[in-house]
């Protein structure tokens, strides 16, 4: 008798675990007015910010290296267009595939919040092996690099304007949603931003 009411008790106990769980996380997560104000509000402050930074660079201003194994501003722009194109692809394959509201196992915006301070220095090939169509050639003029990046950054601020999608529903390969893919572009942006500036404020800068 004894073990039947401590089983019972371990059954109870276990049921009421379970129903906590499948209450604290919403079976749908929903994208909503302050996540487009949010993605929008730093997608175009990035953006300006980029604008800025690189407005009436000279030649070699955009072509000076702190030294000779770090890349030029013109690179840093290059490459930040690169993990755009990706990105935005990803997004673009995502959005075009049905949602999947009932998928549980997705990940929290946490882990993807990153401030312009969070830019620990990272290594390209990391995320590209055993390839390395993320390292920039450098063999495309400055501006037309960032002609290209305001380009894509233009028409994701324009979509996202008007959507009318659950962007929390439609995922990457059931890693990041729409929602979390935006807020990698204006994370990434944020970084290479500080990257740029440190280029800048190096003593050998050309003034």
């Amino acid at each position: 008798m004894k073990h039947t009411l401590l089983a019972l008790h371990f059954i109870f106990v276990l049921s009421l675990i379970s129903t906590a769980q499948t209450t604290e996380k919403p079976a749908t997560p929903v994208w909503t007015e302050a996540d487009r104000r949010y993605l929008l509000d730093n997608l175009i402050r990035t953006k300006q910010e980029l604008l800025d930074e690189t407005k009436n660079l000279t030649t070699k201003q955009w072509n000076f290296k702190e030294s000779p194994d770090r890349w030029s501003i013109n690179q840093i722009v290059e490459h930040l267009a690169i993990w755009e194109l990706l990105l935005t692809r990803e997004i673009s394959v995502a959005i075009n595939f049905d949602p999947i509201p009932t998928f549980e196992h997705y990940l929290q915006d946490s882990l993807f919040q990153k401030g312009p301070e969070s830019v620990d220095p990272k290594n390209a090939l990391d995320y590209t092996k055993p390839f390395t169509y993320a390292i920039p050639l450098g063999n495309n003029e400055g501006k037309n690099n960032v002609t290209w990046i305001m380009t894509m950054r233009n028409e994701s601020i324009e979509y996202l304007k008007t959507t009318t999608k659950n962007l929390r529903v439609h995922y990457i390969c059931f890693g990041p949603n729409v929602h979390q893919n935006y807020m990698m572009i204006f994370g990434h942006t944020n970084r290479h931003l500080r990257q740029l500036r440190k280029v800048k404020a190096h003593p050998n800068y050309p003034r």
